[in-house]
C-alpha cells in the first residue's frame, strides 16, 4: 500500500479511499472503505480511456463478467459505475498477498499446501465455466491468499468462448508463461476452458517449485517453448507428476477439466492448515497492517454527493484500533487471533524512532552487515562497515522518506563456520530484510545456501566468486565481477600499452583456481599469429632457488612482459628475483598483489607494477567527492578500498525497498525487486540481465605501483586507451 498522492480523489460515490494498491497504463486501484465500514479494492479508469466509447463498452462488460461469476473462491463484486464520468468497480479486499508474491517471499509451498489450493482454484474455474466464460490470465498474481484459502480475482479479459472481441486470429493476450499453447499461438477461437486447465497447471507447478515451467525470460522465449517444447517438471513431487502432465497437454482435448483437477487434488488438505508457517506469518503481516488504518469514523464525510469527492483524503492512522475496525476485516482479523498476536502487540506499543513532522512514527527496516572485523581480511571488512554506515546515514537523513534504516553489525572473523553460525542467526531473525557481505569467498560459500532458502537477500561487495551464480542462488546479488574477469585489464594493458609479443603467465598453485583461471583466460585472450604466450607454474610450496630459476627462466625467453597471478607475499619475492635477474619489462598482477605488504617487501623491485581490480580510488573520482567529504569528516581518513563500493551496495538495496515501500518491503519482494531496478551509483551501475543471470558490472581498474604507493590509473578501457 501505498500513501494517496495529491491529485487522487478522497472518495468515489460512498466509498473512502484510503491508500493506493497499485497502478496501470488504464487506471488506479484505491484500496477503500464503504460507509458501512468494510474494506473495498475500488479500480478506477483513467479519464483518456474513459472518453473512448470502446473501451467503455469492454469496460462494462467486465463489470457484466465479474457480476456473473458466484464463488466463495472468487473475489465478489461489490458495486460498480460503468457509465460513470471516470468508470469504477469495486471489489471485496482480501488484505493477504498474492500468490506470486507469496513463492517470492516464503518459497516454494508444500505439496499438501498446493493441493489444497489446487482444488480451491479449480473449484473457482468452474464456478467461471458454469457462468459461459473462460478466465484467459490465470496466474499467480491473479491469486491472492486469506487465511482460509484463496481468492481468483481479474476478469478484465475473461469472455464466452464464442465472443468474438478476443477470437481474432494472431491475437494473443494474457501472461505469457501462463498462457496455453493455443493462446500463445493467436488460436482464438480454440481457447475454451481446457486453456485455463492449462494455465492453472503452470501456476500450480510454480508453486510448488518455485519456477516457470516453461522457463523465463522474454515473451516471446516464453510463447515459443510453451508451444513447441516440453514442460520443466523437476522438482514436482511425484504424486503431482501425473496429473501437472496432464494439465500442460499440448492438445485441449488431452487436458483433464477443471472437475476432475479438483477430484484429483481434493481431501489433502484441510482449511486452517493448509498454509505453511511462514506463509501465516506473512498473511498475519498484511492483515496487521490493514489494522492501522483509519476508522469509519475519521473516513465519513456527511452529505457527501454521489460520485467523486472532493474534500481531503484522511492520512495517518488514529490512535489505537476501535472493535468496529477489528471486527469488519472477517477472517483477516481471524489472522491476528490465530498468529499474529505478538505482531499487533509489537505494532500498537510506543517506541523512540524518528517521527515524520506530523509525528507520526516512520517505519524501521533493519540492515544486517556481516563482515570479517576482526581476521585476516579485516582491512576490508572495516572499509565495508565504515561505508555502509555512511549510506545508511544518508538515507536516514533524507526528507521524504517512507522510513528509517537501522543497521546490524555481525563480525564472522573470516571464519567459514563462524560465518554460517551468522548466518542462522540472521535467517531466523524475521526483522532483517537484506545483508550486505560477507567480506570473504570462503564465507560467501558457506553462507549461500542457507540465506537462500531463509529468502533472505544476500548483497555482497568483495565476492567474487566465479561457480555460484545468481542464477542458481537466486537471493545472491554480487556487486562487483567475478574473479576471472579481472584478466580483462591485465590483457587490455598488454595488448593496447605494452604492445606485447612474448608474455610469461605464471600461475601460482598457492591460489588454486583463482591463479589458474587468470592464466588460461589470459592465454585464449593473447593467442594470435603476432604474440607468443609462455605458461608457467609455481609450486605452492616453492623456496628461494624456485623465485630465482623462475625469473631466469623469464630472462631467457626474451619475454617483453609477466602476468603473475599470487598473492602479495609471493609476488613480492618474484619481483626481487625479477630485479636480480635483470628483467626490466612489464609486470602485471591482481588485486590479489595489491597489499601495503607488496610494497614493504618488495622494496625498489616494486616500483611500476601494474593491478587489475575490482575497486577504485574514491579520491580520484569525481563522482564520489560528496561521499570522501562526508567519510574524512566522520572518520578523520581517506575512504579506503571497498568502503565507496560497500556505500553504493547499501543504496542498491536501499532504492530496492523505496520502490516498494516500508509495508511491502518483504524479504522476497526485495529479491525480485533488486533484479528490476537500474541502479547508478558513485562506483558502478547496477541492472541484473536476465539473459545471463548476473548482474552487469563493469567496474574494473587498473593500478600502478609507483614512488611507494599505489596510484590510481581509473577504469580500464580509459587507463589504456
Amino acid at each position: 500500500m501505498e500513501p494517496l498522492r495529491g491529485a487522487d480523489p478522497a472518495g468515489i460515490a460512498g466509498y473512502r479511499l484510503l491508500r493506493r494498491l497499485g497502478a496501470g497504463g488504464m487506471g488506479v486501484v484505491y484500496l477503500a472503505r464503504s460507509g458501512g465500514g468494510s474494506l473495498a479494492a475500488v479500480k478506477v479508469i483513467r479519464a483518456a480511456y474513459a472518453q473512448d466509447p470502446g473501451f467503455r463498452a469492454r469496460f462494462r462488460r467486465e463489470v457484466e463478467t465479474a457480476g456473473r461469476v458466484v464463488s466463495p473462491w472468487v473475489v465478489p463484486l461489490l458495486d460498480a459505475e460503468p457509465d460513470a464520468q471516470s468508470p469504477w468497480l469495486a471489489t471485496a479486499f482480501v488484505p493477504g498477498p498474492s500468490l506470486a508474491e507469496a513463492v517470492e517471499e516464503c518459497g516454494p509451498l508444500p505439496a499438501a499446501s498446493v493441493r489444497f489450493l489446487g482444488a480451491r482454484l479449480a473449484e473457482a474455474l468452474d464456478a467461471v465455466h458454469g457462468a459461459g466464460l473462460v478466465h484467459r490470465d490465470v496466474k499467480p498474481g491473479n491469486v491472492l491468499l486469506a487465511v482460509d484459502g484463496p481468492r481468483m480475482i481479474d476478469f478484465g479479459i475473461a469472455r464466452m468462448p464464442e465472443d468474438t472481441a478476443l477470437t481474432a486470429s494472431g491475437m494473443v493476450v494474457g501472461s505469457p508463461g501462463f498462457l496455453s499453447p493455443e493462446q500463445a499461438q493467436g488460436r482464438g477461437r480454440e481457447i475454451g476452458p481446457a486453456s485455463d486447465v492449462f494455465s492453472l497447471g503452470c501456476l500450480l507447478a510454480y508453486t510448488v517449485t518455485g519456477e516457470r515451467p516453461f522457463g523465463r525470460g522474454s515473451a516471446a522465449e516464453a510463447l515459443v517453448r510453451t508451444v513447441h517444447d516440453e514442460p520443466d517438471l523437476d522438482g514436482v513431487p511425484a504424486p503431482l507428476l501425473p496429473l501437472l502432465r496432464g494439465c500442460l497437454a499440448k492438445e485441449p482435448g488431452a487436458r483433464p477439466t477443471v472437475a476432475e483437477v479438483r477430484e484429483a487434488l481434493d481431501g489433502e488438505g484441510e482449511a486452517g492448515s493448509w498454509s505453511p508457517e511462514s506463509l501465516t506469518r506473512l498473511i498475519a503481516r498484511r492483515s496487521t497492517a490493514v489494522l492501522a488504518l483509519p476508522a469509519v469514523e475519521a473516513t465519513a464525510v456527511s452529505g457527501a454527493p454521489a460520485g467523486v469527492d472532493t474534500v481531503p483524503a484522511v492520512e495517518g492512522p488514529p490512535p489505537g484500533a476501535t472493535r468496529r475496525r477489528f471486527l469488519v476485516l472477517g477472517s483477516a482479523a481471524g489472522v491476528v487471533a490465530a498468529g499474529a498476536t505478538a505482531a499487533w502487540w509489537t505494532a500498537g506499543r510506543p517506541d523512540h524512532s524518528p517521527t515524520r513532522s506530523g509525528g507520526t512514527r516512520l517505519p524501521r527496516l533493519v540492515l544486517a552487515l556481516q563482515a570479517d572485523l576482526t581476521g585476516e581480511q579485516k582491512t576490508a571488512g572495516l572499509a565495508q562497515e565504515n561505508g555502509v554506515r555512511l549510506a545508511v546515514d544518508h538515507l536516514n537523513s533524507r526528507t521524504g522518506r517512507g522510513f528509517d534504516l537501522a543497521l546490524q553489525v555481525h563480525d564472522d572473523a573470516g571464519s567459514a563456520t563462524r560465518a554460517a553460525q551468522v548466518a542462522r542467526r540472521l535467517a531466523a531473525d524475521d526483522r532483517v530484510r537484506a545483508v550486505i557481505g560477507p567480506t570473504t569467498d570462503a564465507c560467501a560459500k558457506a553462507v549461500l545456501q542457507q540465506y537462500k532458502t531463509a529468502l533472505l537477500p544476500m548483497v555482497s561487495v568483495s565476492v567474487g566468486l566465479d561457480s555460484e551464480s545468481t542464477g542458481t542462488f537466486r537471493t545472491y546479488a554480487a556487486t562487483r565481477p567475478p574473479d576471472r574477469n579481472l584478466a580483462a585489464p591485465l590483457v587490455a594493458y598488454l595488448v593496447r600499452t605494452v604492445r606485447t609479443r612474448r608474455t610469461v603467465l605464471i600461475d601460482d598453485a598457492a591460489e588454486g583456481d583463482f591463479s589458474w583461471g587468470i592464466c588460461a583466460d589470459a592465454a585464449q585472450a593473447l593467442a594470435s599469429g603476432q604474440r607468443t604466450t609462455i605458461r608457467r607454474t609455481l609450486a605452492a610450496d616453492a623456496g628461494a632457488d624456485a623465485f630465482r630459476a623462475l625469473a631466469e627462466s623469464v630472462t631467457d625467453a626474451k619475454a617483453d612482459a609477466v602476468l603473475f597471478a599470487g598473492g602479495h607475499a609471493r609476488a613480492a619475492k618474484l619481483a626481487r628475483a625479477l630485479r636480480a635477474a635483470g628483467y626490466s619489462g612489464a609486470r602485471l598482477a591482481t588485486q590479489r598483489a595489491l597489499d601495503p605488504g607488496f610494497l614493504t617487501s618488495a622494496g625498489d623491485a616494486a616500483e611500476g607494477w601494474i593491478f587489475a581490480t575490482a575497486f577504485l580510488d574514491p579520491t580520484r573520482v569525481p563522482a564520489a567527492r560528496s561521499f570522501v567529504t562526508a567519510y574524512r569528516a566522520r572518520f578523520h581518513a581517506a575512504p579506503p578500498w571497498y568502503s565507496a563500493e560497500a556505500y553504493d551496495a547499501t543504496l542498491f538495496v536501499a532504492r530496492a525497498l523505496t520502490t516498494l515501500g516500508a509495508s511491502r518491503a518483504e524479504r522476497g519482494a526485495i529479491v525480485g525487486r533488486l533484479r528490476e531496478i537500474d541502479y547508478r551509483g558513485i562506483t558502478k551501475r547496477l541492472r541484473y540481465t536476465s539473459s545471463s543471470r548476473e548482474y552487469t558490472v563493469t567496474a574494473l581498474y587498473l593500478f600502478r605501483a609507483s614512488g611507494g604507493r599505489f596510484r590510481f590509473l581509473g577504469q580500464y578501457a580509459d587507463a589504456t586507451a
